[in-house]
């Protein structure tokens, strides 16, 4: 009777419903000097599943911690990579090795389905305990099961996935980073009722936009 009871008790927490947290983050981006038309996409926490990330993802964006920071990874209709503080300069060649000076212990349980966000880390060679990087953060753009079980995933993207997508498909130099920098303008932490609606779809430009050739040509 006791394992048939403790049986069903996992089954019934691996059936449990997403904890839904009572704020929000919205995040507003800048692609390259256009500072007029911000781009942004709205995610929700998952706190009963990664209770330390979430926090901690707070806390550094109520510090202003990722103003300034740039998507610098970015694979078309896959992922996208933010959170890097050394992303804020120019200069490249070492983005994507930055943090806020800790890393996180893993709370690794939730698939990685379209639309989710995680928290990124070292690979398993030079990391194999898995602890996530304090603040670079990654975006699912579609759903990548080959990730379930290796990263913590700590929330997903409510609003603005279809925008993210669009910006995953400009032009990137050999280190899959954005040629044009897009930049986290602000993180704000916002209260779940107060969350703005989704922004309407622009109507599709018939002006093509520049591709590497053009770019380094």
């Amino acid at each position: 009777m006791k394992k048939t009871a403790l049986a069903f008790t996992f089954a019934a927490l691996c059936l449990a419903p997403t904890v839904r947290a009572d704020d929000c983050a919205l995040v507003s981006l800048q692609v390259g000097k256009d500072k007029k038309q911000l781009r942004q996409f709205a995610l929700e926490f998952d706190p009963g599943s990664a209770p330390v990330t979430v926090e901690n993802f707070k806390k550094l964006a109520r510090k202003g911690f990722y103003k300034g920071c740039a998507i610098h990874r970015a694979f078309p209709h896959l992922l996208l990579q933010m959170g890097d503080p050394l992303s804020k300069k120019e200069e490249r060649h070492k983005v994507g090795t930055g943090g806020p000076g800790y890393s996180l212990q893993p709370e690794i349980h939730r698939k990685h389905t379209k639309g989710a966000v995680a928290a990124a880390r070292l690979p398993d060679k030079i990391n194999p305990a898995r602890v996530s990087n304090g603040s670079q953060f990654f975006v699912c753009l579609a759903a990548m099961p080959s990730y379930d079980g290796q990263y913590t995933v700590f929330g997903n993207v409510l609003w603005g996935l279809d925008t993210l997508d669009s910006l995953s498909e400009r032009p990137t130099d050999s280190n899959d980073n954005p040629v044009e920098r897009i930049v986290i303008r602000t993180v704000k932490i916002v209260d779940r009722a107060k969350l703005p609606a989704a922004p309407k779809p622009a109507a599709p430009s018939d002006k093509p936009g520049k591709r590497w050739w053009q770019i380094f040509g």
